[in-house]
């Protein structure tokens, strides 16, 4: 077994997903029913959650109390908050997110959508397909979560029903055409009583695909990494004050994207200068080729004058250096935008001043209608072009997720006010 294929087979241990869809679609449900079918549950949470149900009159138990565990959401039923959760099978561990299903949390679903591989859209059977699934559909695809399920729930209050099944997926893959979304899987399913989550129950006969826990155990994510560009920002350069290392220069950081072997020709930016790397260090120990994600420090043959925030790429391998940038844009404040005023920008290791220099329009997340406006509030979606005070290193979001995003930070709270997904398909007047 070769290097990289050892990297790719840890990277498919951990699978990060979110739920997704319109209020009381079951989401909170389906992850209940996941935990509790494949024995991730503790006793004690198992009691917890059947004396809140009995307080409420039901009978059984409610596992969406699992996940809703605000006392607000608990109160109301209702999800409001990304809720993370963690299980394991033999195969691979989770992280899950439980996602909103209001508009009004856009931004907590786009926070939660970020680093996941896979998203499960959830429908309710007997409404189809909502706005809210194609809000949350459109979402999915505007951040580039490479794999996508389509979970008709409820199926079991429509008597199991092919067709109803059928006419939703033909439905959902007419609107998913518009959008860059890949690698749609659709399963019916019933959360509430567990047909088609970990077991297949006896009512689903007609569906011969597998169930949704084999399809998260099994599905290929190893390819969701860019293993073709290197791309390393450093975050710290150290230089150990011992008698043993005194001489000691090295680069510390994560290999955002691609790989690295000894003697490889590197370029450093936004300098250009360049130089051949002469060491890997990890903790064990030198190695020969590091990829990624893995933390790594690197030494390099000459002296150059590096710091926090400057990049590493490949010689012949270099990626935008730019001042000025278009990007998808997600307020998540909830002061407004205001234009007239300087923010930062904290780009992988780097934070520079910034201003948006132009809103050039709004998403409207449910008509998809492109809107003009001057100003964005919580929640919004808008394509804008930004300009910064020193040049980045990025990619276009859609070729390295981790070189294309950013965050919007305001200088006076500190505050994460919005975060951003670069694109490069039209040029920027500077």
């Amino acid at each position: 077994m070769s290097a990289i294929e050892k990297i790719s087979l840890d990277q498919t241990e951990l699978l990060r997903f979110i739920t997704a869809g319109s209020v009381d679609d079951g989401k909170s449900t389906l992850i209940g029913r996941l935990l509790h079918d494949s024995k991730s549950i503790f006793e004690d949470q198992l009691s917890s959650i059947t004396k809140t149900t009995q307080k409420r009159g039901m009978q059984g138990v409610d596992l969406s109390l699992l996940t809703d565990g605000l006392q607000a959401e608990r109160e109301q039923g209702i999800t409001i908050d990304v809720a993370y959760r963690y299980f394991a099978t033999p195969k691979r561990k989770f992280i899950i997110a439980d996602t909103p299903g209001h508009e009004q949390y856009t931004r907590n679903m786009v926070t939660g959508a970020s680093t996941a591989n896979l998203a499960i859209i959830l429908i309710d059977a007997r409404k189809g397909v909502l706005t809210q699934s194609k809000r949350h559909s459109y979402l999915a695809s505007l951040v580039g979560i490479p794999h996508i399920v389509v979970a008709v729930n409820k199926m079991d209050l429509m008597d199991y029903s092919q067709t109803v099944f059928d006419n939703i997926c033909k439905d959902f893959s007419a609107f998913a055409d518009g959008l860059n979304l890949h690698n749609i899987e659709y399963i019916p399913m019933s959360a509430l009583h567990g047909d088609m989550v970990v077991e297949r129950g006896d009512q689903l006969n007609w569906y011969e695909g597998v169930t949704l826990i084999d399809l998260l155990e099994n599905i290929v994510i190893e390819h969701d990494v860019n293993h073709d560009d290197f791309r390393y920002p450093v975050q710290w350069v150290c230089r150990p004050q011992t008698k043993e290392l005194h001489d000691f220069r090295g680069y510390m950081g994560r290999i955002e994207s691609g790989s690295i072997r000894v003697g490889d020709d590197v370029t450093l930016l936004p300098s250009g200068l360049t130089s051949r790397i002469k060491e890997i260090v990890m903790y064990e120990g030198p190695i020969e080729e590091a990829f990624a994600p893995q933390s790594v420090t690197l030494t390099i043959e000459d002296h150059l004058d590096i710091s926090r925030g400057d990049f590493l790429v490949k010689t012949g391998e270099t990626p935008d250096v730019t001042k000025a940038f278009n990007a998808m844009l997600c307020w998540l404040s909830e002061q407004p935008l205001d234009p007239s005023r300087k923010y930062l920008i904290k780009h992988t290791t780097r934070v520079v001043k910034a201003i948006i220099s132009q809103i050039n329009f709004r998403v409207d997340v449910n008509t998809m209608a492109h809107e003009t406006v001057d100003t964005l509030k919580m929640n919004d979606i808008a394509h804008v072009t930004i300009k910064v005070q020193q040049p980045l290193v990025c990619d276009d979001y859609t070729r390295n997720r981790a070189t294309g995003c950013f965050i919007i930070i305001d200088e006076s709270s500190n505050n994460t006010v919005a975060a951003g997904m670069i694109s490069f398909s039209e040029e920027v007047q500077i």
